[in-house]
């Protein structure tokens, strides 16, 4: 690990990604990955906070230094979610030496703390660009990110049907009793991912369902 990086405030990490909720029950943790991104991802913020919900926000270090991106990010620590590392650039690094991995998520894990004006922001898990792992796993641990695993998505990507409509069954079925479920907030238009939680949530927790973190990062 490079001397002069922070660590991301993992509690023990394992170089084992891990795709589960904490806790036991009617419990899912939400992730959300390539944002930040203004409109969506402020509308989201609004959806989760109405609803009293936190999540975990997988962010790209590109898009917290384009226009806007810093501001959302402040948003997102201040209202209680939860940083994980997605990379500078959103490269896929399953090929990568253990340096060039380290040199992102380090220069990631930089960007994300010089945005927010905290050199020891915790960053407590890391997820690989497009699942493709490669080393990154024991990198991730190494730097005190715990690797987060892709869990139960809901398919909203470019190459599948991004309707409201299935994106909303996709999440619904998504959210089940110990889900780690991956949607997203950046990387393309994302309004009805958006439209899928504002109707899926209510939902949810009417039916007694409860939103925590994923296993393994920072203790309760």
């Amino acid at each position: 690990m490079g001397s002069t990086t922070v660590p991301g405030g993992a509690v023990r990490p394992t170089s084992t990604p891990l795709a589960a909720a904490r806790g036991t029950g009617k419990v899912a943790a939400l992730t959300f990955d390539d944002g930040p991104n203004p409109g969506e991802t402020d509308r989201l913020l609004d959806i989760l906070a109405a609803h009293q919900v936190t999540a975990v926000f997988c962010v790209i270090g590109q898009n917290i230094t384009a226009p806007g991106g810093a501001t959302i990010l402040r948003r997102i620590v201040a209202e209680g979610h939860t940083l994980c590392n997605h990379s500078t650039s959103y490269a896929d690094m399953g090929s990568w030496s253990p340096v060039q991995v380290e040199r992102d998520l380090a220069a990631n894990l930089a960007t994300i703390r010089e945005a927010l004006g905290d050199p020891a922001q915790k960053v407590p898990y890391f997820r690989a660009p497009n699942g493709s792992w490669g080393t990154t796993g024991e990198v991730a641990a190494a730097l005190g990110m715990q690797p987060l695993g892709l869990g139960n998505v809901i398919f909203d990507w470019d190459g599948n049907d991004l309707s409201e409509e299935t994106l909303t069954n996709n999440l619904r079925a998504a959210i089940q009793p110990g889900a780690v479920v991956l949607a997203h907030d950046g990387g393309g238009n994302r309004e009805n991912t958006v439209r899928a939680v504002e109707t899926v949530l209510p939902e949810k927790l009417a039916e007694g369902y409860g939103f925590t973190l994923p296993q393994g990062g920072v203790t309760a």
